[in-house]
């Protein structure tokens, strides 16, 4: 018979629970559990309000046909910057248009188009400028100098609205969304699109 030691039996025990002791696990919450992740690109029709799914066909519609225009082209090339102004909202229902237009935007950028800030982050610019250069509180050889920043030759504007119509069965929401590439300093209109989707559901 062989007899083992209690120090060799200890060791083992000893070695296991310090790798247990080292092992990480994902961070939890108390909840009931009702609440999961779902895939961000799954279609989404929960209701026929606009939607994520609504908001990405939009912007990879008109990304697309940007990309295929020879203002946008050129535009990459020779570096000339775009701007966006905020898309009206015609439609009966409240949502965040800049969903639309930040979206556009991002995608435009991963394709060269480089973009200028507008509306309100342009006046964060300006605040941010006006700080460096007025308050006192920064060394002028290291504060950013006002009247160095470039203006864009095209402007993206656009609208979407929507037509409702309900049945005793069924509701049934048309949405057009329009979007125009103009250069700024004539005011032609280089490029326009157009976007059409309709969602139905029963009541």
């Amino acid at each position: 018979m062989i007899a083992f030691k209690p120090q060799t039996l200890l060791l083992p025990a000893l070695l296991a629970l310090s790798l247990s002791a080292c092992q990480t696990t994902s961070p939890t919450a108390a909840g009931d559990g009702s609440v999961s992740y779902g895939d961000a690109k799954a279609v989404e029709t929960v209701t026929t309000d606009l939607g994520s799914t609504d908001i990405q066909m939009i912007a990879e519609k008109m990304t697309q046909s940007l990309l295929q225009t020879p203002e946008v082209q050129t535009a990459i090339k020779k570096r000339q910057l775009l701007m966006a102004s905020p898309v009206q909202n015609k439609t009966s229902e409240y949502f965040d248009t800049r969903l639309i237009t930040d979206t556009i935007l991002t995608q435009l950028q991963k394709n060269g188009v480089k973009y200028v800030i507008g509306g309100e982050d342009m006046q964060n610019q300006v605040d941010e400028l006006r700080r460096q250069n007025q308050s006192g509180l920064y060394k002028k050889s290291k504060s950013a100098k006002v009247g160095n920043m470039e203006g864009a030759k095209y402007r993206l504007d656009g609208s979407i609205s929507s037509i409702v119509k309900k049945g005793s069965t069924v509701k049934d929401v048309y949405y057009k969304m329009n979007l125009r590439l103009i250069e700024i300093e004539t005011g032609i209109v280089e490029w326009s699109d157009e976007k059409e989707i309709r969602k139905s559901a029963k009541r």
